[in-house]
Formats: structure tokens, sequence, C-alpha cells
């Protein structure tokens, strides 16, 4: 151990009371309250964008596969397609794509024994994937598929089953008015209920067998409105719809729900400006207390300054000193803010003691996604930025300090 080390650890755990040391205590407590409110903005943000992400794609895939309309509105019914195998195949080579399903939408007025709701319903075939799906099932479960004919069952939101006042089991009348004017009637029976929190969905989704969509169309068994696509990581859902538009016929497109849904994956991204505005003013609080506990250890130390001066030692040395000692308080702050920083997010996790009003945050508990690599940027970053600052006030006071000034500083 060098001589700076040494008296660096002396004045570090030095037991009497002084000034200093709480001033010590107080940057220490200073720097781990910005580095758990840096890690604490990162897994929450992170952790809202993920989970309302993951509601959209849950129900919509995270890329839709259908025939190019231009200049229709985006939840608009689709033009058939015939299910092609080719098409799938290829959609399916790419690496990232996990699951292709069919679906098919049309629009109908639902009654109940109150009132009455338009409803998008939405097409799904018996070879759908419900495990997207299933944090969102309230009561009841997803409609059957019989081997003949179509299901008359219905899986409607808890909005709209409130709205109509009816529950799992009740039956209600499907109203669908037909391009040329007509109106056609169907029976069908409630057979779950589901919550998305995303009031967009909620509003105007409901679930029902793909074959009624297609009779009430007159289209033929193997057409479709299109593919639902689900892929490993959703990040690259923009990626994954470019390469999969350039395998599609003529006349086929391929959005990413990013891109049906703007507005709601906008207003996610606009979170991400809260990030690095909190944690360059953690930052800064930090780099302020740290100067500022470095300067009074300065300060109060002078006497020594003064007489290791007095002894030869040279200005580097007793810079070292202060540095050392100030590395020692910047890593105890990220320390105890890593520590109840991940302490926070784990009793978020578990016992999710953070709510939010669902109506307005798609969400009804604060989610958390902790990201290690991010957790160590910011450790680094924090202690390499802090470390840097630290330089100038132990650089002007103690080269200008002379000996004779120090012994006399009072």
């Amino acid at each position: 151990m060098n001589l700076s080390s040494f008296i660096a650890l002396r004045i570090a755990f030095n037991r009497q009371h002084s000034f200093s040391r709480f001033i010590i205590r107080l940057a220490v407590a200073a720097t781990a309250i910005s580095v758990m409110a840096m890690i604490l903005t990162m897994a929450f943000t992170q952790g809202f964008q993920n989970a309302v992400a993951q509601k959209m794609y849950g129900f919509s895939g995270h890329i839709r596969v259908q025939h190019f309309e231009p200049e229709k509105v985006d939840i608009a019914e689709e033009q058939p397609i015939a299910e092609n195998d080719t098409v799938i195949n290829a959609i399916r080579t790419d690496p990232e794509v996990a699951i292709v399903q069919p679906f098919a939408t049309k629009y109908a007025i639902v009654k109940g024994p109150e009132s009455f709701e338009g409803l998008l319903l939405k097409g799904i075939s018996s070879s759908y994937d419900f495990e997207h799906l299933q944090e969102f099932l309230k009561s009841g479960r997803w409609i059957r598929f019989p081997d003949t004919a179509y299901s008359n069952e219905i899986n409607l939101s808890s909005y709209t089953a409130d709205k109509l006042n009816l529950h799992t089991g009740d039956r209600l009348f499907t109203y669908f008015i037909q391009p040329d004017g007509t109106r056609r009637v169907r029976p069908m029976k409630v057979a779950g209920i589901f919550k998305t929190g995303i009031e967009d969905y909620d509003r105007v989704n409901a679930l029902v067998d793909i074959r009624l969509i297609q009779r009430l169309n007159n289209w033929q068994p193997n057409e479709i409105g299109g593919y639902e696509v689900f892929i490993k990581d959703y990040k690259m859902a923009d990626s994954v719809s470019n390469r999969i538009f350039y395998k599609l016929p003529p006349g086929w497109n391929s959005r990413s729900i990013a891109e049906i849904y703007e507005n709601i994956f906008d207003w996610l991204n606009l979170q991400n400006t809260t990030i690095p505005i909190v944690i360059t003013i953690m930052i800064l609080v930090a780099i302020l207390n740290l100067v500022t506990c470095l300067i009074i250890l300065l300060l109060e130390r002078t006497h020594m300054i003064g007489l290791l001066k007095s002894l030869g030692s040279p200005d580097k040395t007793i810079q070292q000193i202060f540095l050392i000692h100030g590395a020692m308080i910047t890593f105890g702050g990220l320390l105890l803010g890593n520590g109840f920083g991940l302490l926070v997010c784990w009793l978020q996790q578990r016992y999710g003691f953070i709510t939010l009003p669902e109506d307005s945050y798609f969400i009804a508990t604060a989610a958390v996604k902790i990201s290690w690599q991010q957790i160590v940027w910011i450790n680094l970053g924090s202690f390499v930025i802090c470390f840097a600052i630290l330089l100038i006030p132990s650089f002007f006071i103690i080269r200008r300090l002379t000996p004779v000034n120090a012994m006399r500083f009072d």
C-alpha cells in the first residue's frame, strides 16, 4: 500500500466526530439517491413500455400481412386473400418469425338486454394460439371451434360486457349489415370476457370464429382477411416486416403493429425523453455534492496538506489522497444506490405495491424491466464522470496552497 492510499484510508475511517464526517455521509447518501433514481427511472420506463407493447402485440401480433389497400383506414374490413402455403412458408423462413395465423374482421352491432354497441369482430381459426391472450381472460373461456359449421360463441371485452350488461354464458344478438343493405342476424353466446386495459382495443374488439365471417361475406373456405405474424423479438418488428414485404406476391402488404397503431407507439416512445433528463439531473446532483464534499475535506485538512508539503511530498501524491477518498465516497454511494434501487425493483415485481390508473396508463400496476447492461453503464458512467470532476478542485486548491499559508490557515 502506497502513502496516498494509506492516508486516504485513515481519513476515510477516522472515528473522530467532525463536520466533514457529516458532509461525507451526506455526499454518500446524495450519490446513492442519484444512482437509485437513475436505476428506477430506467427500470420503470422500460417496464412500462414493454408491458403496454406486449399487450398491443398479444392481441394483434407483431406484423400483419394482408391485401394492399392504401386508401382504407387501418381497422377497416379486409379484402379477401386466398390462403397460400407458399407465402406462409416464405414468411416462416425468416429466423425471427415464431407464429403465423390467419384472421379476418367484420363490423357488427351487438345487442344486449338493455343497449347495443358497434364492434369489430375479429375472426380466428382453431389453430389460433391463445397463449398470447391468456393473461387478458377475466372470466369464462376462449371460444371453441366445432368440427362442422361455425361456432356461435363470442369473446367480449369487459368494457363491452359492462356496457351491454352481459356476463359469461349470456346470449345476445349480433346484427350484420351486408354491402347490398340487407341485415343478417346471428344469435351468439358469451363464452368468456377479456380485458387488455387498452381502451382502443377493448372498446371495439371481440373474438369470433373466422368461419362465421367467411359465411357472412360469402367467401370461400380458404379466403381470409390476412395473417398475424408473431416474432421472437418485438424490437425487430419493423425490419422483419420489411423483409417479409419483399417475399410477398403483388397486391399483398406487410406492416408492423407499430405502423397501424402509430399514435400509441409514438406516445410510448415519448417516454424515452424522460430518461436522459433524469439521468443528467441526477449526475449533476451527485457531482455537486461530491465537489462540495471534497472542497470541505481539503479545507479541513489544510494543515495536513501544509505539513506534507513541508516534508517534501509532491502535489501529485497529496492530490491522490483526496482523489482516492473521493473515489471511496463515490463507490460507497454507487453500492448503496444499486442495493436500494434493485431492492425497490424486486419488491415491485413481487408485490406490485405501486399502482397506476389503468384508464390512463393501460396497466394497473407499474411494470419493471431491469437491463443489467444499462445498470453497468449507469455505474461506470457515474463513477468516471464524478471522478473526472473531482480532479478540478483538488488540482487547483492543492497546487496553489503553499506550506506557509497552509500552516497559518485557521
